[in-house]
């Protein structure tokens, strides 16, 4: 079975289990962290990678990357989305919205997204397919903290797996392409540290509870990207807002 068979399969393999858990939004609310334990040995470990490894570089280039620079590398990020974006919009009937990543990713393309030649301009909303999955109606599953990645539900970390494999940008070849795609996860990991340096870690920092604060405040992000997904939005309490430590 080729890896992108096998992943595939995995995606809709925890889609399925996430459909299977019909409760009410307060049952929801009460369990949605069956693993608990394990999910906070995981966060220490993420935390752990986070200490020695993210924050200094993301530290290091915070101080040493130019302004312009930076926001090259954010712009060069999001460019990198709209292809899934696109994809993701067409399956969710939301055809002006992919006409518009379309549209993005092309003209931007022309200086491959390091500039944004769009600026100024509508943007696009950001799809992925775990919102996809909960237009379909698929329910969000337990709260799950991936190693290298941090916070998901079984819903979302399907939909990771899929948007990785289905990305239009596998499809192109050459191996200034395969580097670019291949060293994509950790620029856009540092990038996104150091955007959100002084918030991650006040949460890491000055939390009573960092893991049910980063926990809620990734329910948060999440329900607000599902604004237009669902009829009714999953909703969670939280303190301050804060995203995932790594995300796409």
């Amino acid at each position: 079975m080729s890896v992108m068979v096998r992943s595939v399969v995995l995606a809709w393999t925890l889609s399925l289990l996430a459909a299977c858990t019909t409760l009410s939004a307060d049952e929801k609310t009460a369990i949605n962290d069956p693993y608990e334990n394990t999910n906070r040995k995981l966060f220490a470990f993420n935390l752990a990678l986070d200490n020695y490894a993210l924050e200094p570089a993301a530290n290091l280039y915070k101080k040493a990357a130019p302004e312009l620079i930076q926001k090259s590398v954010r712009n060069y990020v999001s460019w990198t989305g709209m292809p899934s974006t696109a994809f993701n919009s067409g399956l969710q009937g939301k055809f002006e919205n992919a006409a518009l990543a379309s549209l993005t990713f092309l003209v931007n393309g022309l200086t491959l997204g390091f500039v944004d030649l769009m600026e100024g301009e509508e943007q696009p909303e950001h799809e992925d397919f775990g919102q996809t999955l909960a237009s379909a109606g698929v329910s969000q599953g337990s709260y799950l903290v991936v190693p290298f990645i941090g916070s998901n539900t079984v819903r979302s970390a399907g939909g990771r797996v899929v948007d990785t494999v289905l990305n239009p940008l596998r499809v192109f070849s050459g191996e200034t392409v395969s580097d670019a795609r291949a060293t994509l996860p950790v620029v856009s990991a540092v990038s996104f540290r150091a955007t959100h340096f002084d918030t991650i870690n006040d949460v890491k920092n000055n939390s009573l509870d960092a893991y049910a604060r980063a926990r809620s405040a990734y329910y948060q992000q999440r329900d607000k990207l599902l604004q237009n997904n669902l009829p009714k939005v999953e909703g969670h309490n939280g303190l301050d807002e804060f995203e995932t430590f790594f995300t796409e």
